[in-house]
This record gives structure tokens, sequence and C-alpha cells, in this order.
């Protein structure tokens, strides 16, 4: 637990970063946020967190709505995002499309606005079909400012990518701060490397946003970021680009390979997770877009045959010997396809699973706050004050 003295000193430092552009602002990936925006978000999830701690309420709203719209299936980012909004002082209300009026032809401009009426942020999983999840997310952010343009919003609900088809900048930002809580500082990261790795699963159609995501964050800390895949697994190309450029910009370095063994010798870290291949993405979208559905079930055929050809990808005993020191930080955003547990055969061995159980739990903890703490950076033009008004009042969260 840290002293209020302690938190005040992190509001001190945050007031030193300008975060001005993302007052009123949307959340969409995390490569489109400046150095300093991106270590403000840092700095609030570890005041709201020291805050909570000490048993100091975080609430900054009276009343008001979290809107929460997921496409595709969460726990994690479901209950964190409920967690972050009920911690400011949000309800959360989910739109069940299925209950919804969408079905009789509404729009996504007029749902938008419909749920929004006394909404603060609105927060969005879409993450299944390539071109379309990012491309659902920014016709929902221009809806709402056109509603909010012409007065039929009072305020204008900001956005937060709570994973699309490109990014998960919730995720990806969690483990981040987890990373930089277990080596004791961001000053700590430079030259560390991080083996993000493709890893057998007997499922096929698990999103790219995770391991684009990963690159696209962890290339901005000067580490040595390696992306390992199979021949044939490649993600988008331009998110190898950012990588690329964050990497030069930062001073460390951004390689790919089609070794396993070779990311996992001498890691620091290692995030051994399955995707889909962008070319399998982008083919189920073009059947699913034409309603040839029937051909689905031939395409995912040949994708776990696909996959099966390389069930030698999984993080094993074996290959964590060989990280630095044998004691690399095994991270995974969960579930994990976990061998002998959850599946025959799968991502990684259940003995290097159960050895990080605890640390794969602290590092799905950060995301509550991640969240809070861009809620409060796109709702507040002074998010320092704010915490000072917070500290200042000391009001115990439970009584």
């Amino acid at each position: 637990m840290k002293t209020i003295q302690e938190i005040r000193q992190m509001t001190d430092a945050l007031r030193k970063l300008d975060t001005s552009r993302m007052y009123l602002n949307d959340f969409f990936h995390t490569w489109k946020e400046s150095d300093d925006e991106i270590a403000a978000v840092f700095q609030v999830a570890e005041v709201l967190r020291a805050m909570r701690e000490d048993n100091i309420s975080c609430r900054v709203f009276d009343s008001g709505l979290g809107i929460s719209i997921f496409r595709d299936n969460s726990t994690r980012t479901r209950f964190s995002f409920a967690s972050a909004c009920n911690l400011l002082g949000l309800t959360v209300q989910d739109l069940d499309e299925k209950v919804s009026q969408i079905a009789h032809g509404e729009t996504v401009r007029e749902t938008a606005n419909m749920v929004s009426f006394m909404a603060d942020v609105i927060g969005i999983r879409d993450d299944m079909y390539i071109g379309k999840g990012h491309t659902y997310m920014k016709t929902v952010a221009d809806s709402v400012e056109e509603g909010y343009r012409d007065g039929v919003l009072e305020q204008r609900p900001t956005l937060v990518n709570l994973q699309c088809d490109i990014d998960h900048p919730t995720q990806s930002m969690a483990d981040m701060l987890h990373v930089i809580n277990f080596f004791g500082g961001v000053e700590n990261l430079k030259g560390k490397k991080i083996a993000m790795t493709w890893a057998y699963s007997p499922s096929y159609g698990k999103p790219l946003s995770v391991p684009q995501g990963i690159i696209g964050l962890f290339t901005r800390f000067g580490m040595d970021v390696v992306l390992a895949h199979p021949e044939g697994y490649e993600i988008m190309s331009d998110v190898e680009d950012v990588a690329a450029a964050n990497a030069k910009a930062s001073g460390g370095s951004f390689r790919k390979t089609d070794s396993m063994a070779d990311a996992f010798k001498d890691a620091d870290i290692v995030y051994p997770k399955s995707w889909a291949p962008f070319a399998v993405m982008e083919e189920r979208t073009k059947l699913v877009g034409e309603g040839r559905f029937d051909e689905l079930k031939d395409l995912e055929k040949r994708c776990l045959a696909n996959n099966a050809r390389f069930k030698d990808w999984t993080c094993t005993e074996d290959l964590m010997a060989t990280t630095r020191g044998g004691k690399a930080l095994y991270m995974h955003c969960l579930p994990a396809d976990i061998s002998g547990l959850s599946c025959a055969e799968g991502e990684v061995e259940r003995s290097v699973f159960d050895r990080y159980l605890v640390p794969l739990y602290k590092e799905a903890s950060y995301k509550p706050y991640i969240i809070a703490a861009m809620i409060m950076l796109a709702k507040f033009k002074d998010p320092a004050a704010k915490l000072d008004e917070l500290l200042d009042a000391a009001r115990p969260r439970v009584r």
C-alpha cells in the first residue's frame, strides 16, 4: 500500500505529461497515442489502483452509463470494463443486439444515439472480421459525435476499444503495466527480449489483435521484440511496419523468425499465443459477408488440418529452460489452451501454466485500472487535479 503522500507524487508526475489531446477523444490503437498519452494511462491506472488499495473512493461520476457492446465472447475484458465503470461511479448497461431493434433494421447511427442519451463512455469488442471491427467502432464514434453536435446528446460519450480486428489496447497496456511492475520500472525494460510467438491450438479463427497489440506497444520501450510464427501465419503487414518504426525510434529492435526455439532463446518474456493467419481471417470475413456459411465448415477443416502440422509449437519446460536463466516471465491474455487440461495438445504445457498461475492472474488484474484510466483521461481536462480532489476528500470506499 502507498501513502497519500506517495500517491500525490504520482499525480505530480502526471501533471508533466501532455494529455490535452485525449480529452473528449476516443481510444482506438496504442500507436495512435503519443508517448506522453501512453505514459499517462499507466500513471492514472497506478494512482487508481493505489487509491483503491488504500480504501479511498475513486468515484468521479454521480450518475451516468457505461455502454457495453460485445460482439464476441468475453470474460476478463467484459468484467474489467464493468469494474472500471463502477470504480468511477458509472452504471454499466449491456447492449444485447439479439434483443434490440437492430434485427428490425435499426442502423448503427440510430443505435449509437439511442443508447447514448445519458452515457459517458462506450466500450466495444468487435474483433472477428477483418476490416469490420475498427470500422464499426469508428461509425459509432462518428455517430455520437454528430448527435452531440446536433444537440441530440447532452454530452459526447467517448469510445474505448475493448478489442477490434487490428488492436487490443486494453490488453496490451495491461500486459505492459504488468511487465513494468515485474521488472521494477520502465527504465529497466530497455534491451529486454520478448518472444511474441504463435502457438498450436486445436481451434481456428482466433483474432490477430493480441499479437499485433503486443508488437505495436512493446517496441516503444526499447525492448528487443521477436515475432515468431510458422510460414503462412502472417499478421497485418501494416502493424509490422508500425513495430519496426517504433523499435527504430526507441532504440530497441523488431525482427521476425519462423523458429519458436530462436524466439525463446535468452528471452526475458515469452508470450505463446495462437492466432489465425491474416489470409484466413480475410477469407472468413469474405464468406460471411457473402452469406456463404456452408463454406465456413470447409475453411475450418482446412485450417485445423494446417494447425495440426505445427503441434510442436507449444510452450514446454524444455523451451522455458532456454530462456534467460531459465526464468522468463510467461504471459498470456487467457484463456490458454493447456495441454492435458483444457485440451489434449495446446499452447502450453500444464506444468508451465500452473507455475505461472499467480503472475497470470496479476497480469489480468491490471486491465480494469487501464480501462478506468482511459475513461478518466477522456472525460477530464485536468486529470491530475481531479485525482487530487479525490485525495483531498479521502472518502472511504468501504465505510
